[in-house]
């Protein structure tokens, strides 16, 4: 599987057909150059161009708009990779969309950096629309998804499995070239390359940090800590350095996509836990736990779903957790413009519905209630005061969502 028509179909009717232009972010090595390659092959004319080409860099310098000719004939598609390396970069873009965004559609690709700096200033806003590029998901690559609005009916019916790829996912991860290459040996060489680029290059790069070695072994800590709310108080300890340090420092991991933090959920509950957020990894193969690692898979598919529905104007999807001070938790909450939608927890094998679960969903009252397992062919309901809820295998359900 190469070709992304989720997103692309997000990029040409969501934004292009608007006349926006498009920043699409995420993770080094995730698939965002070929993404853009894919787009290319919709125009009769595309232009690449990256800040990493000397040929480029001077162009940019001297004349940006000069990129785009003047309209003629059909609109064209106009690619600029890494350009938030430029200096001013979004004073030349909105320059160059403003007097040539008639005559092409623009692209623009980049790491947490673009990211990071996009939301620094307001000189582009109106002009772009932003789409955050994940790992491949089950749904994605199934192609068998469906909007929010219909997943509650489509649990009411049994949903086609596929455990295979459920266990391939789990064992490779979703970053293209280990999942596609299914090779063990591949995939530790690559998982190592890609870990010293983010923390040597990216890193550095963002923050300017000089101590990469202490950070690079907080970032080996994380994985045995994964699906526990996250104690930096402990792992403060463990790398001897200030609890205000270890704090900016899991920042800038966040920042170079190592880990994603899900927070605890608060609004309509007394005595909910209030601080302690959970670490997850966007390379879920890292975590050694197998339990652990299913929930780090669970955690990827939801945060994917959030971001896929929140980017193509479905409304605001956000992920949270679940805990209590009488230490019930449920693993992951999703709200729906601030509303609790769906309740997960992930199990590995356990087909008894957790009795947090239930307590939560009486106490929250969510669109949807389910345990997803790893065990295949599961799905089974229980009732929660009247309103459904559902043990399912993971793979009957995570092909649902984008």
């Amino acid at each position: 599987m190469q070709d992304r028509p989720g997103y692309r179909q997000a990029i040409q009717n969501g934004a292009f057909r608007h006349g926006k232009m498009v920043f699409v972010s995420g993770p080094r090595q995730v698939g965002k150059t070929t993404l853009a390659r894919l787009l290319g092959q919709d125009y009769e004319r595309t232009d690449y161009h990256t800040w990493d080409d000397p040929t480029f860099r001077r162009l940019w310098a001297k004349d940006p708009k000069a990129l785009v000719p003047a309209a003629v004939g059909k609109r064209s598609l106009l690619i600029l990779d890494e350009l938030h390396k430029a200096p001013r970069w979004k004073t030349h873009l909105k320059a160059l969309f403003d007097l040539r965004g008639a005559s092409a559609d623009i692209l623009v690709t980049g790491s947490a950096r673009m990211d990071v700096f996009r939301r620094g200033g307001d000189s582009l806003v109106g002009r772009y629309f932003p789409l955050r590029l994940h790992p491949f998901s089950m749904g994605e690559i199934l192609q068998d998804t469906l909007p929010p609005a219909q997943l509650v009916a489509a649990l009411g019916r049994k949903q086609p499995g596929d455990p295979k790829l459920l266990d391939r996912l789990l064992d490779f991860g979703g970053f293209p070239e280990p999942f596609l290459k299914q090779d063990p040996e591949f995939t530790v060489l690559w998982r190592r390359s890609r870990g010293e680029r983010l923390v040597r290059e990216d890193l550095r790069d963002l923050t300017h940090a000089h101590d990469l070695s202490s950070i690079e072994t907080m970032s080996a800590l994380i994985p045995e800590r994964v699906g526990s709310p996250f104690s930096l108080q402990s792992l403060t300890e463990d790398l001897g350095v200030a609890y205000a340090t270890a704090r900016r420092w899991l920042g800038w991991l966040g920042s170079v996509y190592v880990i994603h933090l899900v927070p605890p959920y608060a609004k309509t509950l007394a005595r909910a836990l209030r601080k302690q957020p959970k670490a997850y990894l966007w390379d879920w193969s890292e975590v050694p736990d197998r339990g652990a690692r299913f929930e780090n898979l669970v955690a990827g598919h939801l945060r994917k779903a959030c971001d896929a529905w929140t980017d193509t104007g479905k409304g605001t999807f956000e992920l949270f957790y679940v805990r209590d001070k009488e230490k019930r938790e449920v693993d992951f909450l999703i709200t729906s413009n601030r509303k609790p939608w769906l309740l997960a927890e992930s199990k590995l094998s356990d087909k008894a519905p957790s009795p947090a679960l239930g307590h939560f969903a009486r106490v929250l009252r969510p669109a949807l209630t389910v345990q997803l397992i790893a065990a295949p062919g599961v799905h089974d309901f229980f009732d929660v005061e009247g309103a459904p809820a559902y043990v399912v295998s993971a793979d009957r359900f995570l092909r649902l969502l984008p």
